[in-house]
């Protein structure tokens, strides 16, 4: 559960982000098909991001010099309100659930509703494309279906009009927004997805208008746009002829002048802002942060133990845990438990012991190098004395006493 709260998070702070930087740096951009690119990637990176981790260390030097123990992250169910963690996040959920469900319905409603009126008219097949015709509909476009009110070959406005949508079915706009309603089901709750769409949208008809200007005049096309003008229509599966910012789509096309090419270069700086989020939401340094930080931890103590044997910080042979590091984790999972003081106050962190390893096995003089409080410290200390002997360490083929040093971290869910 905390891992899909996790993910809608990082989820809708990336596709804000990604769509920002599209509205100041690329929305008056007449590379209408780099547009769109950038505005795919751009959905499909946000969705993704959240799932990627990426393991980064700059330890790899030091790690054979140290011999260190790291627990892994144990994770705990308590938070600092156990009443009120019971009573939110199941209905937070609930709610999630329901509004994701409800627009996956809506999607597969708008796709029944399609394919129906598909079956039930009349269709003409025509240049690798099907004309689906009938009284009740606006020149719309879906994957390679073309809906047109009449079929018209003989009138003059018909050739615009068919080009316009057969641009749609060519370049695969609907699989476009399928795509983004997928998406927009996962984050329903994002208020940014009308203004994604609208870009989105409003790209697809830069480029069909565009084609369309190649073999047709563009004053008598922009007459055409304003006879046919209806009104808009949100959250259609289907690339309507007209629907769309009529008179931005006439400007648009209007313009002489060629696309500059600093124009192109802005979309250069959606490179590093990606690369930026990955380093943010993705790369992970995990126990290597616990193990470099006992690095820096200094320690004075004596080199002798108690028993007057010399103490080895590095050996030949590693001591090592009766069954292996498994046998050592589950020890540790099944013991440690979360200090009541620490879950009410909401501590976290890591717990530095250092304890030593005597020529016989036995786990002795456990001691704190770095603590965070909260009984999290003591309870650390518990488990190393608890510890069963491990098989000791030798050095020069003979068996010593070595210190070991073990991050412990405490984390709530």
């Amino acid at each position: 559960m905390n891992a899909l709260f996790n993910y809608l998070w990082e989820a809708s702070l990336a596709i804000l982000l990604l769509y920002l930087f599209y509205r100041i740096f690329l929305a008056r951009s007449t590379f209408f098909s780099w547009n769109r690119a950038y505005l795919i990637i751009a959905l499909i990176f946000a969705m993704v991001l959240p799932l990627l981790t990426i393991p980064v260390s700059n330890n790899t030097e030091l790690a054979p010099a140290l011999l260190s123990y790291n627990l892994p992250e144990f994770q705990f169910s308590e938070t600092q309100n156990q009443n009120q963690k019971i009573g939110i996040i199941p209905i937070l959920l609930g709610v999630y659930l329901l509004g994701f469900t409800w627009k996956l319905g809506m999607l597969g409603y708008g796709l029944l509703l399609t394919f129906q009126k598909i079956r039930k008219s009349r269709k003409i097949k025509q240049d690798g494309i099907c004309l689906v015709i009938h009284p009740e509909f606006q020149p719309a476009s879906f994957f390679h279906y073309i809906f047109l009110p009449e079929y018209a070959p003989e009138d003059p406005n018909h050739y615009p009009i068919v080009k316009h949508e057969a641009v749609h079915a060519d370049k695969w706009h609907t699989l476009d927004l399928l795509l983004f309603q997928f998406a927009s089901a996962i984050l329903w709750f994002h208020p940014v997805w009308t203004f994604f769409e609208a870009q989105l949208r409003e790209v697809h008809e830069f480029e069909a208008d565009r084609e369309v200007t190649h073999t047709y005049p563009k004053t008598d096309y922009a007459k055409l746009l304003l006879g046919l003008l209806i009104t808009e229509s949100h959250g259609q599966l289907m690339n309507n002829f007209n629907h769309f910012q009529t008179k931005k789509r006439i400007k648009m096309m209007m313009k002489n002048e060629k696309p500059k090419a600093i124009q192109k270069a802005l979309f250069l700086l959606a490179f590093p802002l990606m690369a930026a989020m990955l380093v943010v939401f993705a790369c992970d340094t995990g126990k290597e942060e616990d193990f470099a930080e006992t690095l820096d931890i200094p320690l004075d103590v004596d080199t002798l133990s108690s028993t007057g044997d010399e103490i080895f910080d590095v050996v030949e042979d590693s001591p090592e845990f009766e069954g292996g590091m498994e046998e050592w984790s589950k020890f540790l999972g099944s013991t440690l438990h979360y200090p009541d003081k620490a879950k009410e106050m909401g501590i976290e962190g890591t717990v530095y012991v250092v304890f030593e390893i005597q020529k016989d096995g036995r786990v002795t003089n456990p001691e704190i190098l770095r603590g965070i409080g909260g009984g999290c410290d003591e309870e650390a200390l518990r488990v190393i004395r608890q510890s069963p002997d491990w098989i000791p360490g030798k050095q020069n083929g003979r068996e010593v006493a070595v210190r070991m040093r073990l991050p412990i971290r405490f984390k709530l869910s």
